[in-house]
């Protein structure tokens, strides 16, 4: 991994999830472990193959999750928010990463050893519930997606990435704007589809007054057709 600057950042605001379920003992051992990184946009944070150490929590910016599919067609699995934590699951599995992960934009990752995690978990029944109850959900939502993405027709699978979008980052003062701006490729390949399909359809919802765009901007227009759009498929 490339060698990134380090931030001074509040860790027990960061990480105000796990840090309510540790005792203060548990506390300062995460602090004292922890480091923090910046990531500039389009850097890589781990690569499938890595063999994975650290847990992270994204503080700031936007990570994506993917994978290489046939011909050096990239599949977007996750968007990650803040304050959302990631990279873990390999680990638990103890085998290497299957996916890959970079910044979307500038991005400030907490980085927590695994080994650390791992040692908390075992002295702490809260700590590993709420590891349970994040990996359950992050199934259920990998396992809707499949079905979506294999199932719905494009302008379903659009429509249904956009929300998604505008659900995971929200609006920009407008009320209208989603306040994330994705390239062409990167929402084909969001919503399981060629580029020069997904600029078809945001075409085709842009003339039908569902959407309007502004370069990388996207406006919602017509949510509720959005919505129903993407439940019909």
């Amino acid at each position: 991994m490339v060698r990134q600057q380090r931030e001074e950042i509040d860790i027990s605001t960061s990480l105000a999830e796990v840090w309510r379920v540790l005792t203060e003992k548990e506390r300062e051992i995460l602090r004292s472990s922890s480091s923090i990184r910046n990531f500039k946009r389009n850097q890589l944070i781990y690569l499938e193959g890595d063999e994975p150490r650290d847990m992270m929590c994204l503080l700031k910016g936007k990570v994506k999750i993917f994978k290489e599919g046939v011909g050096g067609r990239s599949q977007i699995i996750r968007m990650i928010k803040p304050i959302q934590y990631f990279g873990y699951r390999a680990y638990f599995a103890q085998e290497e990463y299957l996916t890959n992960a970079s910044a979307f934009e500038s991005s400030t990752v907490c980085l927590i050893p695994m080994t650390v995690v791992m040692d908390l978990l075992m002295g702490n029944s809260n700590l590993a519930m709420f590891f349970i109850r994040q990996l359950s959900f992050d199934l259920g939502v990998a396992d809707e997606r499949t079905v979506n993405l294999t199932q719905k027709h494009i302008r379903g699978r659009l429509a249904e990435s956009i929300l998604f979008l505008k659900d995971s980052y929200g609006l920009e003062e407008d009320g209208a704007t989603l306040s994330i701006y994705l390239a062409r490729e990167d929402l084909a390949n969001l919503s399981n589809m060629t580029t020069s399909n997904a600029i078809r359809t945001l075409s085709t919802f842009a003339a039908e007054h569902i959407i309007a765009l502004d370069g990388r901007k996207i406006k919602l227009i017509d949510e509720e057709r959005l919505r129903k759009i993407s439940k019909l498929g």
